[in-house]
C-alpha cells in the first residue's frame, strides 16, 4: 500500500473510531512528506453554508487536520508516542471559498524541532503552526485564510 493510500486509510480510520466529524467532511490527504502536509476539504452539502462557501466549522475541522497529521505522520515514523493538542486559534478569513479547499502546513521542521526539544527535556513544548487555505479550483495558490494554532507536544519514546 502506497504513503499516500495508507496515510488516508488512517485518516479515515481515526475519524471513525475518535472524531466523526471528520469522516461527516470527508477530507482526503493530497500531499504528505517530512515538511508538508496538504489536505483537500471537498466543497459540498456537508461543508458548506447557506452563501455557498465553506462553513467556518469546516474550516476549523481542515486546519485542524493539516497542523495534526503531520504530527501523527512523524510520531509513526520515528517509533515514539506523542501527545499533542492545541491550546488555542486564530483564523483569519480573506476570501470566501467557493469551492474545494486545501489546507496547507508546511511546518515539518518546526514539528521536528518540537519533538526533538521534548525529548530532551520530557517537557511540554508549545509553538505555533501556520496552515494557508486555497482554492486552486478558482483562485489558484491565493490565500483564502489563514490558520495560527498553538502546538503543544510532548514527545517520548516507546
Amino acid at each position: 500500500m502506497n504513503a499516500l493510500r495508507k496515510a488516508n486509510w488512517q485518516l479515515w480510520w481515526f475519524g471513525f473510531r475518535y472524531i466523526p466529524l471528520i469522516g461527516f467532511c470527508r477530507p482526503r490527504i493530497i500531499e504528505l512528506d517530512d515538511q508538508r502536509t496538504v489536505i483537500r476539504m471537498p466543497h459540498h452539502r456537508r461543508t458548506k453554508n447557506h452563501l455557498g462557501s465553506i462553513y467556518f466549522g469546516a474550516l476549523a475541522i481542515g486546519a485542524d487536520l493539516a497542523g495534526a497529521f503531520l504530527v501523527f505522520h512523524k510520531a509513526r515514523q520515528r517509533g515514539l508516542s506523542i501527545h499533542f493538542a492545541f491550546k488555542d486559534v486564530k483564523g483569519e478569513f480573506l476570501k470566501r471559498p467557493e469551492a474545494d479547499v486545501h489546507f496547507v502546513s508546511n511546518d515539518g521542521a518546526l514539528i521536528d524541532q518540537m519533538i526533538e526539544q521534548s525529548l530532551q527535556s520530557g517537557e511540554r513544548v508549545n509553538q505555533t503552526v501556520t496552515i494557508h487555505v486555497t482554492c486552486p479550483s478558482l483562485h489558484g495558490d491565493e490565500v483564502m485564510a489563514r490558520f495560527e494554532l498553538t502546538l503543544s507536544i510532548k514527545a517520548k519514546k516507546r
